[in-house]
């Protein structure tokens, strides 16, 4: 990741502040009792600086009652400490605005197609800020069903910062941020019921400093849609400094960080990971990951499942610990929800280096998983340590592949919408290897590799079907060299 992109998103934050006049919300008749509803009066401010070529709409101590608020172009949304925008209940006070129609809806999932039904959205919009040391609380009323489900959403907006600000169960995205370049999120909590932020079609992104708790979807994903209305691809992404996690929701913004949720709706353990997938159709590029804290969640994830190229992803020094299915799961696969015309995805030249892992689930192992006909092609993994569980017997893989222990099936795919084709480790079954899963993949290297069980494991360390050039150096099994 080039220095000069860090630098220009830096600025983005700064330049907004040139000669920008403050508005107060409280001025326009916001009250921030928790009891009025306050979105009119913000959305007035809002409307009132915008005409006056932009500026600060201010947001004093104070609970704001809200329906949908409306951003505009040239606006910075201060949430001053002790803030909090709290989305209002659908009883009449009010409504929220109705999810607007996207004529692509069938290549992706539904909350991928709508952006106005959000406690706060934009769209076609430039140079806007959020920031501050205030709260965003959907609790109650922001969910993945229901008329409004997300806490940000922007579609088709250029030099967006969002600095410093807390989400609080932020419905089925606690940001939603689709065609959006030129993006810097910094130093935000967000502590979830589903996506924690979704980063769809964009380019020239920053995320760094960041805490994201989703212990029942994923934390930070990159996705590359189809809900434009034409392949955009997801490219020039640093994902720096970040935690993400699987916490009891709401226990990571009050400090408690409780495990009593120990599975996520698919019926596996908490989700709470940086991935990109699945959603993925305009193509990954240039995607730089690196010094992030993984905690009581599931591994670091990339897929490319319907059509997009994912190249030149590079992952550096990652600590995972309680991990709860494949540390590292790398999927290429053919579920094809794209438009006719659509070429199979393609995976390649990925790095992944200096990661460390303890307390990991062994049923899954780490994987690497074409299809038959298109390999997975350069994956450099090395300074890889990783401490598995353990305790798995070949009984429990004959369980569920018949008599014969080290068959591995594919994951199952289909081109119709639905659970039976998400690319998850899950869909794989338990793995008739313990630390390493390689299928349909060429010219792959592993270098300087510590792999150990806890507990005695039946299974061996490797598995490998259909796959060329593998090459192997340095590798420590259970403090074994491997020859």
């Amino acid at each position: 990741m080039k220095r000069s992109l860090l630098t220009v998103l830096s600025l983005i934050y700064w330049s907004l502040y040139l000669h920008a006049a403050s508005f107060s919300v409280k001025d326009y008749g916001a009250v921030g009792d928790g009891i009025h509803i306050d979105s009119p009066a913000i959305n007035e401010t809002i409307q009132k600086a915008s005409q006056s070529g932009g500026g600060i709409v201010v947001l004093p101590k104070g609970t704001y009652l809200c329906y949908s608020i409306h951003l505009q172009s040239n606006i910075t949304l201060q949430l001053q400490k002790g803030a909090v925008i709290k989305a209002a209940p659908v009883d009449g006070q009010g409504s929220y605005d109705e999810p607007e129609p996207n004529a692509w809806s069938q290549y992706q999932d539904f909350g991928h197609n709508h952006w106005h039904n959000s406690l706060i959205w934009g769209e076609n919009l430039h140079h806007i800020t959020i920031e501050g040391e205030g709260l965003i609380d959907g609790t109650g009323v922001l969910a993945r069903e229901g008329g409004v489900n997300k806490a940000l959403a922007l579609k088709n907006c250029h030099h967006v910062s969002i600095r410093g600000i807390s989400i609080l169960k932020g419905g089925h995205f606690g940001m939603l941020l689709t065609g959006v370049d030129d993006l810097l999120i910094e130093g935000i909590d967000c502590d979830t019921n589903r996506d924690g932020i979704d980063i769809d079609c964009c380019e020239r992104v920053v995320i760094r400093n960041c805490r994201v708790n989703t212990v029942n979807d994923d934390a930070i994903v990159l996705k590359c849609s189809y809900a434009l209305g034409r392949p955009k691809s997801t490219a020039h992404v640093l994902i720096e400094n970040c935690e993400v996690s699987g916490y009891d929701v709401g226990s990571l913004i009050d400090g408690r960080r409780t495990t009593n949720s120990t599975k996520a709706p698919d019926g596996d353990g908490p989700t709470g990971r940086i991935k990109l997938g699945t959603e993925s159709n305009g193509g990954f590029y240039h995607i730089t990951i690196r010094n992030c804290r993984f905690n009581h969640c599931r591994g670091l994830a990339l897929e490319s499942v319907d059509g997009a190229t994912m190249k030149d992803i590079n992952v550096s020094h990652l600590q995972m610990n309680d991990i709860c299915n494949s540390p590292i799961y790398i999927r290429l696969g053919d579920r094809m929800r794209a438009p006719e015309g659509f070429q199979p995805s393609k995976i390649s030249d990925i790095s992944i280096s200096d990661v460390c892992v303890s307390d990991a689930d062994s049923r899954y192992a780490c994987i690497i998983a074409g299809v038959e006909g298109n390999p997975i092609h350069h994956v450099s993994i090395s300074n890889l340590r990783i401490q598995y569980r353990g305790g798995i017997t070949l009984d429990d893989v004959r369980e569920q592949r018949g008599r014969n222990p080290f068959f591995i099936p594919e994951a199952r795919q289909s081109h119709e919408p639905g659970e039976s084709n998400y690319p998850e480790p899950s869909a794989h079954g338990i793995q008739p290897a313990w630390g390493l899963s390689i299928s349909y993949a060429e010219n792959i290297s592993f270098k300087d590799i510590q792999l150990e069980t806890v507990k005695p494991d039946e299974r061996p360390w490797i598995y490998q079907k259909d796959t060329h050039h593998i090459s192997f150096n340095n590798i420590i099994i259970n403090h074994q060299e491997i020859k």
